[in-house]
C-alpha cells in the first residue's frame, strides 16, 4: 500500500513584510518544501511563499481555492492528491488555516482517511490578543463575526457582558474592518462603564495596539479604529 502524504497547517503573517520575525526557520523551510497547496487566495499564498524564498518555483507548484464555496467534489480532488502520497500544505490569507480561516472541511476529510495533519507554529490574531488582554486564559469563547444588523449586534454584545460578569468568562469576537467602528460606537453607547473591554489592532505589525480598558476610559481614549484589523474582548481583569 503506497503511503499517505500529509497535510501541513502553514500560518500566514498579519500583515507587513516581516516573515523571519514571524514565522520560525523550520516552518518556513517545510513551507517551500511542497509543491501543492490549498490556499484561501493563490496571490498572498505565493507573496508568503516568494518572501520565504525568493527562488520559489511557483510555476512548477499546483494551487487549489479553498473556501467557503468550495464544493466537496473539489476538496475529495485534493485528498486524492494526498492518498497518491503527495504532501500538501493549507494557507490562509493571514492567521492560523482553520481558525477563523478557511481548512477545517479539508482537514475533516483527510481524518477519515487516516491522513497525518501537522500543525505548524505561526501567528494567531486570536491567541496573541488574548494572550495580552489580562483577561482570563482558561475560561474563553472565540465568536468570529458579530450580527450585521444593530439590534442583533448590541444583544449579542449585552449577552458577552452580561456572561463575563456572571463567569468571568472571556468572551473573543471580530469584525470585518469597515464596520469596526460601528461595534466600538454600539459598545461605548450600551455597555456598563465598568465592562472591561481589549481592542488589540494591527497584530504583529509595526503599528500594534493593545489596550484593556473599561468602557468609561474607553469613551475618553477611543481611537480610530476604520478599516484595521482588529479583535476585541470583553473580560475580566485577571
Amino acid at each position: 500500500m503506497a503511503q499517505l502524504g500529509n497535510i501541513y497547517l502553514i500560518p500566514n503573517t498579519l500583515g507587513g513584510e516581516s516573515v523571519n520575525d514571524i514565522l520560525p526557520a523550520d516552518v518556513q523551510k517545510i513551507a517551500t518544501g511542497l509543491r501543492y497547496f490549498a490556499v484561501e487566495e493563490i496571490k498572498s499564498a505565493r507573496r508568503l511563499l516568494r518572501k520565504m524564498d525568493r527562488s520559489f518555483p511557483i510555476d512548477d507548484s499546483q494551487f487549489f481555492i479553498i473556501n467557503k464555496h468550495t464544493k466537496e467534489s473539489e476538496l475529495m480532488k485534493i485528498l486524492m492528491i494526498l492518498i497518491k502520497g503527495e504532501n500538501i500544505g493549507i494557507i490562509s490569507e493571514a492567521g492560523c488555516p482553520g481558525v477563523a480561516d478557511p481548512g477545517a472541511e479539508l482537514v475533516a476529510l483527510a481524518h477519515t482517511q487516516n491522513i497525518k495533519i501537522v500543525p505548524l507554529v505561526g501567528p494567531s490574531s486570536i491567541l496573541l490578543a488574548l494572550m495580552a488582554s489580562g483577561f482570563s486564559g482558561q475560561e474563553f469563547s472565540f465568536h468570529g463575526y458579530l450580527p450585521r444588523e444593530r439590534k442583533d449586534r448590541i444583544k449579542k454584545l449585552k449577552d458577552f457582558e452580561m456572561d463575563t460578569k456572571r463567569n468571568g468568562k472571556t468572551h473573543i469576537f471580530m469584525d470585518t474592518p469597515f464596520r469596526n467602528m460601528h461595534v466600538l460606537e454600539d459598545m461605548l453607547n450600551d455597555l456598563g462603564d465598568n465592562t472591561q473591554l481589549c481592542i488589540a489592532s494591527n497584530v504583529t505589525l509595526l503599528t500594534e495596539q493593545i489596550k484593556t480598558m473599561s468602557i468609561k476610559d474607553w469613551r475618553e481614549n477611543a481611537y480610530d479604529i476604520g478599516k484595521i484589523p482588529a479583535i476585541f474582548l470583553i473580560g475580566t481583569a485577571q
